[in-house]
């Protein structure tokens, strides 16, 4: 596949083609999951409040006007408004689930039902209706109705207190990781609710707490706990696992980050920077063993890092066929070759700002690939088209407008 061909224009292979999406969702997790949808084909029909828009379009910097997240978050989506608190906006979501596929919402547990759009009412008008809810704890439990964002799940979930160094806080990501875990959780449990309704005939809710995938990233440490009573400290940058495993700093000022968690490769670091004795110590034969040396291995590593250029130092580990990396920021990205050879980056035409840059479909597929169609839409773009498209007439559309439901 060439770099181009995730960016085209999809034809009728796209694997989603067909499958209609209503988000209702607001911020993160929720409208990234319908964006994965949409990036492979699904018609996905982003719904915000005609008052309210979605928090995102505000939310980071901003040029002429124009959210720029908001133009990667809200591609691949029509935009339109509807106040499901209204009488109007109610029956015109109603409509709209009926020929729906997958619902993605985000509001606290009990709010669809107060408007009277709750599961009851949604599967009634579609019994093959999947509904994705997506909040900060989950539909029941003692902490259901709580506020809940990404930055709590990565408190509660352990992440942010194995993160930082030894003798520091416990540190959040600068970025939203809960969110974009729990959103590539649900697209996959929304996929697999599609799957499930090709065997028995009708949809299902998927609740996804955004607290619970984070759980799932962590790896062992409940099992560990369980089994040995074991609570994994801050390390920093090191591993409880393996060693030599760090970042280094070259003698350009550069970062580089070196991983050995297989055996062969941590003995071919040793040997590369001129310390083969190590290899031959006893507590070397295990990652374990290596890890409650990192002192020693981190000196050896370091010291012969720091006599060295970035791209000495890449090329050499190269030669070795030892794992290495530069520690980039976002300028390294668009200008690296392998992003490049990917099109992990792409550019997208936008009637709003000219050509754009962002990231790329989230994996290449051989023979129906995704594709960006456009960037994040206007604030209720295309509410006319959808709610003619839906069979109201002007009249109706009017009526609409009037009641302040659109």
């Amino acid at each position: 596949m060439t770099a181009t061909t995730a960016s085209a224009a999809p034809g009728a292979t796209a694997p989603l083609r067909g499958l209609r999406v209503l988000d209702l969702a607001t911020l993160f997790a929720g409208p990234l999951a319908a964006t994965l949808l949409g990036d492979f084909g699904a018609d996905v029909v982003k719904v915000e409040h005609p008052r309210k828009p979605d928090p995102s379009r505000g939310h980071g910097p901003a040029k002429d006007g124009v959210g720029l997240w908001w133009k990667v978050l809200g591609r691949n989506k029509r935009t339109m408004t509807l106040d499901l608190s209204t009488p109007g906006g109610r029956d015109t979501l109603l409509r709209l689930a009926a020929d729906a596929d997958v619902v993605v919402e985000n509001f606290r547990p009990g709010t669809l039902e107060r408007w009277g759009l709750g599961w009851e009412e949604l599967s009634t008008v579609n019994p093959r209706l999947v509904l994705a809810r997506v909040t900060g704890f989950g539909q029941f439990g003692p902490y259901a109705h709580r506020p809940g964002f990404g930055t709590l799940a990565e408190a509660m979930s352990g992440f942010a207190a194995i993160t930082g160094e030894p003798d520091g806080p416990p540190t959040l990501p600068p970025f939203g990781l809960a969110d974009s875990i729990a959103a590539l959780a649900t697209a996959y449990a929304v996929m697999t609710a599609l799957t499930a309704r090709n065997t028995t005939g009708h949809g299902q809710v998927v609740d996804m707490a955004i607290i619970e995938p984070m759980l799932s990233v962590i790896g062992p440490h409940p099992l560990w706990y369980d089994q040995l009573g074991y609570v994994q400290p801050r390390t920093g940058n090191r591993s409880r696992n393996n060693a030599p495993r760090n970042t280094y700093r070259t003698s350009d000022g550069s970062w580089v980050a070196v991983s050995t968690s297989a055996q062969s490769i941590a003995e071919r670091v040793l040997r590369l920077v001129g310390r083969p004795e190590l290899v031959d110590e006893p507590w070397f034969a295990d990652g374990t063993g290596r890890a409650a040396h990192a002192d020693v291995l981190d000196e050896a590593v370091g010291s012969w890092i720091a006599r060295h250029t970035r791209d000495e130092a890449m090329a050499a580990f190269e030669k070795a066929e030892a794992a290495i990396a530069p520690v980039y920021d976002v300028r390294d990205v668009l200008e690296d070759p392998q992003f490049q050879a990917l099109g992990t980056v792409t550019e997208v035409p936008d009637p709003e700002l000219g050509p754009i840059r962002m990231q790329n479909v989230l994996f290449r597929l051989s023979e129906t690939p995704g594709a960006i169609r456009w960037a994040g839409r206007p604030h209720g773009a295309d509410t006319a088209d959808l709610l003619t498209e839906l069979g109201l007439t002007a009249a109706e559309i009017a009526a609409l407008r009037a009641e302040g439901a659109v």
